[in-house]
């Protein structure tokens, strides 16, 4: 099993979205697909490679945020299966709903974000149960069900048949631009700072030692990473709690929470065009709300 991480050049940015080509045995698969607005730039770095859209059968999201899985149906117009967590698949095959819901979000700067997001066809999508294994291409890519970030995310386990195995954690396990910081990438409306942790704690057990972040690249040392992202997610949130409490709204919190974050990125030594990929892939608005509606939801509860 060969993995090449390919760089999407998301707003011009080097390493802010990846996606993954996996060489097997038996042919090649794509986990995630990043949004449509830099698929042209996606088809011409495999073209460079030798390899042509009709060669990817089969497409692995991690779940089903524009920046991981917008172009998803470009590839289903290729024949491709795409799989996808259970709750997450309505909404590839109908996404109305959720294109307008995120045009409320970015207005104008939606098609040059994200691009255009067209129906898959059901028969096309395919739904993994928790643990459930999918043979492809020679390999054995394992679904795992891991909430926090997302109700319908999936880290996709990827093993040779008696070999190694890797994993691909969407947003899971952070974004991490630089070794020295990893952040939890935290939008609405599905944060869950106790399923993360479950979800932390699956990947830990998990015998693979290298994971693939879409943000962005391989990590090796996966328990170190997993502990700074951990203490990362207890502190936004614990952080974040006092605002939910006096029921501030999110445009007053904003600018306490930028900074609060650029200091944090500062005292890990990160430079300002590391910080800019850091907030490409990981906006702090979103991180306010999703954080103050994981509180507002739990203080209610």
């Amino acid at each position: 099993m060969t993995v090449h991480t390919l760089d999407l050049k998301f707003l011009g940015l080097e390493r802010a979205i990846a996606v993954f080509v996996v060489e097997g045995p038996e042919g090649l698969a794509l986990v995630e697909t990043g949004p449509y607005s830099t698929h042209e730039h996606l088809i011409e770095q495999m073209s460079a490679q030798g390899w042509r859209p009709q060669d990817f059968q089969y497409v692995f999201l991690s779940h089903i945020h524009f920046d991981h899985a917008g172009a998803a149906w470009a590839w289903a117009r290729q024949g491709a299966h795409i799989y996808v967590h259970p709750v997450g698949a309505p909404h590839l095959a109908a996404p109305e709903k959720l294109y307008q819901s995120a045009r409320r979000i970015y207005g104008d700067d939606m098609e040059r974000l994200w691009g255009v997001m067209e129906p898959i066809a059901p028969h096309q999508l395919h739904t993994p149960a928790h643990g459930e294994v999918i043979e492809a291409i020679g390999l054995n890519f394992r679904a795992w069900h891991t909430p926090g970030h997302a109700t319908h995310h999936i880290a996709w386990e990827v093993r040779e048949p008696g070999g190694s195995a890797v994993v691909f954690t969407g947003d899971v396990a952070g974004v991490c631009m630089d070794e020295r910081y990893v952040a939890p990438p935290c939008p609405p409306p599905d944060i869950d700072v106790e399923a993360w942790q479950e979800s932390l704690a699956l990947l830990r057990a998990l015998p693979a030692e290298t994971l693939y972040l879409t943000h962005f690249g391989p990590i090796y040392h996966k328990d170190a990473h997993l502990r700074e992202l951990e203490k990362r997610l207890l502190a936004w949130a614990l952080w974040m709690k006092p605002y939910a409490e006096r029921q501030i709204e999110a445009e007053a919190v904003m600018p306490d929470f930028l900074a609060f974050v650029r200091e944090d990125l500062a005292a890990a030594g990160i430079d300002a065009t590391t910080a800019a990929r850091y907030e490409a892939a990981n906006p702090a608005f979103m991180s306010v709300a999703g954080l103050l509606r994981y509180w507002k939801k739990k203080l209610t509860a």
